[in-house]
């Protein structure tokens, strides 16, 4: 199955921080965040690997290369401008081929095991399947509520639920209809959610959205102690 890492962001909220480094290549724990991704998919045998790259695509392409000294085979899709996540996945469509294809946030820490997406692929009459968390303290509320049989549904106004990972196992059907360009992904969630064909999973293991240089700098502090 082949692997998406989404890495085209500019990383506004990580500044000035990403004005002259990718975010992606920021470091935690002595790798770049992108590393840690590459490391454990290797790990987990997933070899064909997709990057989409925009700001400084440059450097990012320089450092991961051909994917070769990972063991991996990396190919890469460059916007001219990010086109955020929907309208990025479906840019790297060719890439990608037919068959459904995981994906994860270039800019998340987290030691989930992505191969299990892989392998349990996807139930009759899901489109996609996602990753949930528990919500991290800068977003309380979470994204959505995910019940017992693992369908996703929008959480109740005023209730809390959890907090999608940047992860997910995604199908061509989630994009039917869609038109090229920037597109971000919420929209195609809540329509699935409507249809009843967004499954979800619960990982209540190590994940950090690395999105502020505090959260960053406060992440490298806890894995520091943690040696």
């Amino acid at each position: 199955m082949k692997v998406m890492i989404l890495a085209a962001g500019v990383g506004e909220r990580m500044r000035p921080l990403t004005e002259h480094t990718p975010k992606p290549l920021l470091r935690v724990g002595g790798l770049t965040l992108i590393e840690h991704h590459l490391r454990r998919l290797a790990g987990e045998g997933l070899r064909d690997v997709v990057i989409n790259v925009s700001h400084l695509a440059a450097q990012l392409t320089q450092y991961c290369g051909d994917g070769s000294r990972w063991g991996l085979a990396i190919r890469y899709s460059f916007e001219e401008t990010p086109l955020e996540t929907a309208g990025g996945m479906l840019h790297a469509r060719r890439l990608l081929g037919e068959a459904p294809f995981l994906a994860l946030n270039g800019d998340v820490f987290t030691d989930y095991p992505i191969g299990r997406l892989s392998r349990n692929g996807l139930r009759a009459g899901e489109a996609a399947r996602l990753v949930m968390v528990d919500n991290p303290p800068q977003h309380p509320h979470g994204d959505f509520a995910l019940d017992a049989h693992g369908w996703i549904r929008h959480r109740a106004p005023g209730g809390s639920g959890l907090t999608y990972a940047g992860i997910g196992l995604y199908s061509w059907a989630l994009f039917q209809g869609l038109a090229p360009g920037r597109t971000p992904l919420r929209p195609l969630l809540d329509q699935a959610i409507g249809r009843s064909s967004l499954g979800g999973e619960h990982y209540a293991g190590a994940w950090e959205d690395v999105g502020t240089p505090a959260r960053l700098e406060a992440l490298n502090a806890q894995l520091a102690e943690s040696r």
